[in-house]
């Protein structure tokens, strides 16, 4: 005769599997992004100088510094090439010229979830809560934005501070860090870059070959990986979830900040987000401080970069660095504390989405113009122009 004990303990054992199965799944979601990003850089490394060049414009630089980002997959890459070039030593790129650039990067940089969350498209229930957990993180940013960059063309607040804090930092060693996750994706995605090499001579062909691959990559590893959060929604995984996110908005920034530092890229711990959404396991109330912790966690790769720079324009190369940190800071402080602010954004991702949901072919067409095809043509538009 069977107990009730042991059918109690039935769905018990069953939980280790589906963690050990999501994780494997989100190594290989993971290393999608990674070679999604490589396959990008190929296409985009040689664009990105010439467009560095056009940034007299605040406009224009707020534009370059969102599709380089974009081109790489990566806002640690284009920060640090913007450091580099503030801290060149000879033909300096402007500090006032770069910083809308850090501005345009830290929109760019929300590109990756965006479009991870598209893999969702065919699932119209994941997509609706998928969707508007990716793009928070482009509302959030572009809020900052559109009240920050009038507000320091008119009192240059960004460039003060840092050149105060600059001063006060300036004998700080820096710091190396490589991450383990980082070359364990490389080491995973490398015989694919080798493949990609040995089959094309073009960059252009290996570019597109890893991005297909890739796209594979993520579009199968989040399909099974919904398929199997969703069996875990009656156990205890998602009362963790919501415990550890729920418990403190202040302890989700700082997670998300610690995991970003640890990756060191915030367009994957966003895109983390974005299958956890889709399952239901992440409210978007919850996703959101954790979004605006990566924006602040992101900044440290350049600000160690910065740190180690030498030669005559050093302290530039730090400024800026200071600069992409006070920004997301203030962003922080501008908009997180007050409920009425907050919830501007977190209404205006869920008002995308239900615009989205009525066409989800256009949402593609939509997300690749606002990412690359718009900020494309009007800096082909400032550069033409006399």
């Amino acid at each position: 005769m069977p107990t009730p004990a042991r059918q109690s303990e039935g769905p018990t054992p069953t939980l280790l599997p589906r963690v050990v199965t999501a994780l494997l799944l989100l190594f290989v979601f993971l290393i999608g992004v990674k070679g999604l990003g490589s396959g990008f850089r190929l296409l985009g490394e040689d664009l990105i100088g010439s467009f560095f060049a056009a940034t007299e414009n605040p406009f224009v630089g707020l534009l370059v510094g969102l599709l380089a980002t974009t081109l790489v997959q990566s806002s640690s890459v284009t920060t640090s090439m913007i450091v580099a070039l503030v801290a060149a030593p000879e033909h300096p790129l402007p500090l006032a010229n770069a910083i809308p650039m850090v501005m345009g990067a830290n929109i760019g940089t929300t590109v990756t979830a965006t479009v991870v969350s598209l893999a969702h498209l065919g699932r119209r229930d994941e997509f609706e809560r998928a969707f508007p957990v990716a793009i928070c993180h482009d509302t959030f940013n572009y809020f900052s934005v559109l009240v920050l960059l009038p507000f320091e063309l008119a009192t240059g607040y960004l460039r003060q501070a840092a050149v105060w804090l600059a001063g006060t930092l300036g004998g700080v060693g820096g710091v190396a860090y490589e991450s383990p996750l980082d070359a364990a994706l490389s080491a995973g995605f490398a015989p694919f870059v080798a493949l990609a090499g040995a089959v094309f001579a073009a960059p252009q062909g290996q570019a597109v070959f890893l991005i297909a691959v890739s796209g594979l990559f993520i579009f199968f590893a989040l399909f099974l990986l919904v398929k199997v959060l969703r069996t875990a929604l009656h156990t205890r995984v998602e009362s963790t979830v919501n415990d550890a996110l729920g418990r403190s908005a202040v302890l989700a920034m700082l997670i998300g900040a610690a995991v970003t530092v640890m990756v060191q890229s915030s367009s994957i711990t966003t895109s983390v987000l974005v299958p956890l959404g889709g399952a239901g396991l992440l409210r978007l109330e919850q996703a959101f401080p954790v979004t605006i912790g990566a924006n602040i966690g992101t900044t440290v790769t350049a600000l160690l970069a910065a740190l180690a720079v030498s030669g005559p324009h050093a302290a530039e190369g730090l400024q800026i660095a200071l600069v992409h940190l006070l920004f997301n800071l203030s962003g922080l402080a501008i908009i997180y504390p007050v409920r009425q602010i907050r919830r501007v954004p977190l209404d205006v991702a869920r008002g995308v989405t239900r615009l989205a949901l009525r066409s989800r072919k256009l949402t593609v067409v939509w997300v690749a113009l606002l990412f690359y095809g718009l900020p494309s043509l009007c800096i082909a538009i400032a550069r033409w122009l006399p």
